[in-house]
């Protein structure tokens, strides 16, 4: 039994804060510019041409950029972290013992492989040798302890009373994720779909299935995950928060869906009574996974249910079965490496202690000094978000006052939480198989978050941990969140330049922030609950803004014959441009309280103008290469745009860039003000 989350957590990597305490450039170089490109000309690769020739792509990654770089330090710290603890031989039962020991078992690769897929083989014989009027049975067993056939249940606050807590029901069942893998039969979806045919198959084949056998499973997996994607939503359908907001009584759902004792399912997969209100978030595809569960064959449910199980117990198998998902890996990103053990033990690792980590690598590497540099910057970007608000042209000031109100209203969360999870309670025991010990580790995070059913919203919970190099807001919450690691060298640097600092993590705080207003926050007032605050005519002004925004991505070709997805990475582009224009107004107040004379000669740091060094750094950010399947996968996948058009799309709508770079009519980064679109 787990719950899809709905994707509420806005990834963005980030960089530095401080004063202006050199005159030099730090976080990137004055040489990394190049004389070949101008600027006017195709600004993303004038400020990365240099830094992609100088950083060409290995095997094992399918992107790589200066966000990977600073992931790379991290996780070479956490590896120093979690091989260090078992050098000391801890005490057994202790959290110490529990990172080791799951470490040393993910990296045991001798003893995975004698054992192949002994571990798994009972409960694969449990699914098929089960009678069919047993097969139910099965079914809330999977619920429970390993995947969610058909549909996901469970607990997440409620978008109507953020500090309460409400029982979802959420679309799912596919394996793929997108609908246009199953569907669409051009080039790519054909690809990936062929693809994952022989996945299916190479993984049963590693289980014990003769090849005759894995066949048939797949077709009848393909099958029934076809008939799921006929119903799902399409990418731009899921980002319309406000359709997933379908409160029912317990009564209703019995109606709309009686294929599911529903009286049963609750006390069986989570161990408490059936709630008297359940929130659906996809109506109609639930209602396929329900019509599926009740009219398909015994042998389509019991292969449907075996590869829902081997699926997600193959990471933690033998090298047979992480060899075949890197086939599948393969055809998906265009990557010909697989990444090297230590990393994937590492992340296993991660994954199951992640906080018990965290709380170590806080105490070494994040310096209290950095949390103050935040706290300050925050501050001032919240002022400047406040001043763009007061001075917006499209909307009214009632509105404009709710938005004030939750302006001041945000929580910020910087570096780590202030309490850590306790993981004395989870059992690892060495005696045991690695997927044994991974799946008791899955039950114990489980359990934590069905213990929470009928308490009030812990709202000191954090959603990441502490050495992740990232950053999200949560709308339910209204908070925005920075962990340690992304405060860090390249991209937080205490002894760089204002400019570069607010060019680097003043967008991106400036990016957490505008969440709270793009397409998806705007419908959360300031306490986190799904409330229209907005007057009619405010909402169909900033939907008509959109549309201009939508139009822009849409117009880019990523590949021949492939284009952005505008709706789709909506939220992302109105936080990219909103963090811009927010950050660059922070920075120059900041340079105003200062006295800081921007235009003059002293102002100039290696040549360029403290403007120039905001736009630059930026840029730099999303210096990367990527190949072409990860383009293609990203388009299809991801609610993100691609690193270039991140800066190139969402410049052209700012007059100071324009300015900063003299670019004018006739340059192809200039757009007509005609065009531009400014939101936030």
């Amino acid at each position: 039994m787990k719950l899809t989350k709905i994707a509420f957590a806005m990834t963005i990597a980030l960089a530095g804060c401080a004063g202006n305490k050199t005159e030099h450039l730090k976080s990137l170089s004055a040489d990394q510019v190049t004389d070949s490109i101008a600027p006017g000309e195709d600004f993303y690769l004038y400020v990365n041409q240099k830094w992609m020739n100088e950083h060409p792509l290995t095997g094992e990654y399918a992107r790589f950029g200066n966000f990977d770089l600073l992931r790379d330090t991290a996780e070479e710290r956490v590896r120093q972290l979690v091989t260090g603890l078992a050098d000391t031989n801890p005490e057994e039962g202790t959290v110490a013992y529990k990172v080791a020991t799951v470490y040393t078992l993910a990296m045991d690769s001798v003893r995975r492989n004698a054992e192949g897929a002994k571990p798994i083989l009972n409960d694969l014989a449990k699914i098929e040798n089960a009678p069919a009027d047993s097969l139910y049975s099965i079914f809330l067993w999977m619920h429970k302890n390993y995947a969610s056939p058909f549909f996901g249940v469970g607990p997440m606050e409620d978008m109507n009373n953020s500090s309460e807590y409400a029982m979802y029901i959420d679309g799912g069942g596919m394996s793929l994720g997108d609908r246009d893998y199953y569907l669409e039969n051009d080039e790519r979806n054909s690809a990936v779909r062929n693809a994952y045919k022989q996945l299916i198959v190479a993984q049963m084949q590693n289980a014990g299935y003769s090849e005759a056998d894995a066949n048939r499973i797949m077709k009848n997996v393909l099958k029934l995950e076809t008939s799921l994607a006929e119903k799902a939503w399409t990418r731009e359908e899921s980002r319309d928060i406000t359709r997933m907001n379908n409160p029912r009584t317990l009564d209703q759902i019995k109606e709309m869906y009686p294929q599911v004792n529903w009286d049963e399912f609750f006390p069986a997969t989570m161990g408490f009574a059936a709630p008297e209100q359940v929130i659906v978030t996809q109506i109609e595809p639930i209602k396929r996974g329900m019509e599926l569960l009740a009219s398909s064959s015994e042998r389509e449910l019991k292969d449907y249910y075996l590869w829902k199980y081997v699926s997600q117990a193959s990471p933690f198998l033998s090298d047979d079965f992480t060899n075949a998902s890197f086939e599948f890996a393969k055809v998906m990103s265009g990557v010909t490496e697989q990444k090297p053990r230590w990393k994937r033990a590492l992340a296993a690792t991660e994954g199951t202690l992640g906080e018990a980590i965290g709380e170590l690598y806080v105490e070494k590497y994040f310096p209290p000094s950095s949390k103050e540099y935040m706290v300050g910057l925050v501050e001032n970007l919240r002022t400047a978000l406040g001043q763009h608000i007061d001075n917006l042209t499209w909307m009214s000031d009632s509105t404009k006052a709710n938005a004030r109100e939750k302006l001041a209203a945000f929580t910020v969360k910087i570096g780590y939480p202030d309490k850590w999870k306790d993981y004395s309670s989870m059992n690892i025991d060495p005696a045991l198989s690695y997927y044994e010990n991974m799946h008791n580790a899955s039950m114990w995070h489980q359990d934590e978050m069905l213990a929470k059913w009928g308490k009030p919203v812990d709202k000191t919970e954090w959603g990441m941990t502490p050495q992740t190099v990232n950053a999200y807001y949560n709308p339910m919450a209204n908070e925005i969140v920075f962990p340690a690691a992304i405060l860090q060298a390249p991209f937080f640097d205490p002894e760089a330049s204002d400019a570069e600092n607010y060019g680097g993590i003043g967008v991106v705080i400036g990016h957490e922030m505008t969440h709270g207003f793009d397409d998806q926050g705007r419908n959360f007032d300031k306490e986190g609950n799904m409330v229209n605050w907005w007057t009619e005519e405010d909402a169909a002004a900033f939907e008509q803004l959109t549309k201009g925004l939508i139009a822009q991505f849409d117009a880019v070709e990523v590949l021949p014959g492939l284009h952005a997805n505008g709706a789709y990475t909506l939220g992302e582009n109105i936080a990219d441009q909103g963090g811009l224009r927010v950050a660059m107004t922070a920075f120059l107040n900041s340079q105003k309280k200062k006295g800081v004379d921007i235009n003059s000669e002293s102002a100039k740091i290696d040549g360029f103008t403290p403007e120039q060094v905001f736009y630059l750094n930026y840029a730099n950010l999303w210096a990367q290469n990527i190949r072409d399947e990860e383009i293609r996968s990203l388009t299809t996948g991801d609610v993100h745009s691609l690193g270039n058009n991140r800066v190139n799309v969402s410049l052209r709508n700012l007059e100071p860039f324009f300015t900063a770079f003299g670019i004018k009519e006739g340059d192809k980064m200039w757009r007509p003000e005609s065009e531009r679109v400014i939101i936030w």
